[in-house]
């Protein structure tokens, strides 16, 4: 099922959540909508599902303009955070209770066979009969996807689905989810504010920023060419670092990078941790280290230019450095932003 959003408008008490959003979904693909607090994601998700009804703008599904769809007839299914299960009921009661109270009928044996065939697909067969209480969050979270899933929906929402759970947790459902989504094929929409959580499971990242898409891509394409300093930032650490643009480079201490496009002048160079390196002798920019930071399979050097802590970048775990050692930090590779 494809999902369009044409120009869509929320607002709150005068404040506009969303503004003039734009998307289209395609059938089967699996979107994230990520960005910081307040940025829109989830007031997007909440339009889609019939949860908020839009201020201006159209939503579809497929050729079904769904704009003023009632929730319960939009075929939808969703996932909230905090599980949402009914504490008094068994998991297979949990599972079981969107097709007991739908519109279309159907047997008791053929509820008990779709509840058992959900229990295998999420890995939870022979729990059927403990209540949520009784098991961990992260089979609670199984369970809240395989009621979403009983009711055969068109469309799977997933608000912030992991954002109660511990990172190792987290990461396993990530892995188990994206195997689901690639057996069963449903057009999935899901929000998050975290990075690495929308990188390691979307087909597509939409990043949102005030209520507005900043930018949209392949996990591949936002990373490798982000299109503002406000994505460079908040897809991870990232260094900013002074630098001057003439003629198409822009110069950093005894270094440079190209910077086609921009006018001369003042600008910025934003560097991950592995972009920078360090030499004893130079070209680059002159530092001093301050802190070494070791960690399982990498060392994190933290270095000053004119006194100020102000970069970090990884190196070898096995390469000889120490606080206090002066030398030159040098750019493996950065994006150009003005200042």
């Amino acid at each position: 099922m494809k999902i369009r959003l044409e120009n869509v408008v929320k607002s709150f008490d005068n404040f506009r959540a969303v503004k003039d959003v734009s998307l289209d979904i395609e059938s089967g693909e699996l979107v994230a909508l990520l960005g910081p607090s307040g940025s829109g994601k989830t007031t997007i998700l909440r339009m889609v599902a019939g949860l908020e009804f839009v201020d201006g703008g159209h939503i579809h599904f497929g050729e079904q303009n769904a704009t003023d769809i009632p929730v319960r007839d939009r075929g939808v299914g969703f996932v909230f955070q905090h599980y949402a299960l009914f504490p008094h009921m068994t998991v297979a009661d949990n599972i079981a209770f969107g097709m007991k109270v739908s519109k279309t009928r159907r047997e008791r044996g053929e509820i008990e066979s779709r509840v058992n065939e959900l229990l295998r697909l999420v890995r939870l067969e022979g729990l059927g009969g403990r209540f949520p209480a009784q098991i961990s969050g992260g089979q609670r979270q199984r369970v809240a996807l395989a009621r979403a899933l009983a009711v055969d929906p068109k469309v799977l929402l997933l608000d912030e689905p992991f954002g109660a759970l511990d990172a190792n947790v987290r990461r396993d459902l990530r892995r188990w989810l994206r195997e689901i989504h690639s057996e069963l094929g449903i057009t999935t929409l899901f929000v998050t504010h975290d990075q690495e959580e929308a990188l390691d499971l979307a087909d597509r990242v939409v990043i949102l920023k005030d209520g507005q898409i900043v930018q949209e891509g392949t996990p591949q394409q936002v990373c490798r060419e982000p299109q503002s300093s406000f994505v460079m930032k908040f897809l991870g650490d990232v260094n900013v670092i002074g630098a001057q643009v003439r003629d198409g480079r822009a110069y950093a201490g005894d270094t440079s990078v190209e910077a086609p496009g921009l006018p001369d002048g003042g600008a910025e160079l934003f560097a991950r941790p592995g972009d920078l390196d360090w030499s004893a002798h130079g070209p680059g920019i002159p530092a001093t280290t301050t802190r070494i930071l070791d960690r399982p399979g990498s060392r994190r050097v933290l270095a000053s230019i004119e006194g100020r802590e102000a970069l970090e970048f990884d190196i070898a775990p096995e390469r000889a450095i120490a606080a206090g050692e002066a030398g030159f930090v040098t750019i493996r590779r950065a994006k150009v932003f003005p200042a």
